[in-house]
């Protein structure tokens, strides 16, 4: 599990290619400090296993289903992509709950700046919109924001200073793809309600929208 809050950005330094699958080679720093085999890093948002490491970066496998529901693909050497590691039991919980399992893509529409901050708009299919609320978190490559706009076909966030110095997300042009994670808990309640989804119709679940109304939670 992540939090959202990255912790460096990282560089790609090679990339090799199968089929549909690829071998991420990242150079790194900050997190290889208590770096071992096994262990979880959230590349752009999307947990992947250190297989390798050295002094210098790590190295990650990328199977075919993670290729096609992220930008990893896209990426070259040179590329900077944001990293976190895996959330430690006594740390602190600073974002959301990110699992690092991306839901899908959204494509940069536009950037504005508003003093401060600077607002970012996101195109997204309605399958991801349906699971955003405005002020609700998302997870943007791996970065935990606020949504402070949501429409049928895009939303926005507004980025800190902080954020933009520490991410990759307004080193980006419009039209550039990223890595979306919806929200974990709005996608369990989607689920609780809408029993004819689930897996195991024989027992539909109790949880209504007029339960959830009377609990506070529209």
């Amino acid at each position: 599990m992540f939090t959202g809050i990255i912790e460096e950005i990282g560089t790609i330094r090679h990339v090799r290619t199968g089929k549909q699958s690829c071998v991420l080679t990242i150079s790194a720093n900050k997190i290889l400090s208590d770096l071992r085999i096994g262990d979880s890093i959230a590349v752009n948002g999307t947990c992947l296993t250190v297989c390798q490491f050295d002094s210098n970066g790590f190295s990650a496998d990328v199977m075919p289903e993670t290729m096609r529901r992220t930008n990893l693909g896209k990426l070259i050497p040179g590329s900077s992509v944001n990293l976190e590691r895996a959330m430690s039991a006594n740390g602190r919980f600073g974002g959301h709950i990110v699992s690092g399992h991306i839901d899908g893509t959204g494509k940069i529409m536009q950037f504005r700046e508003e003093d401060n901050a600077v607002w970012v708009k996101i195109s997204a299919n309605p399958e991801l919109l349906y699971y955003m609320i405005q002020k609700g978190s998302v997870a943007i490559d791996g970065i935990s924001l606020t949504i402070a706009e949501l429409t049928q076909n895009h939303f926005s966030v507004s980025v800190i200073p902080h954020t933009r110095q520490q991410t990759t997300l307004l080193g980006k042009k419009p039209g550039e793809i990223v890595n979306l994670e919806c929200d974990m808990i709005a996608k369990y309640l989607a689920k609780f309600q809408n029993p004819e989804n689930s897996e195991n119709r024989k027992n539909p679940s109790s949880i209504s929208k007029t339960f959830l109304a009377e609990h506070g939670y529209f």
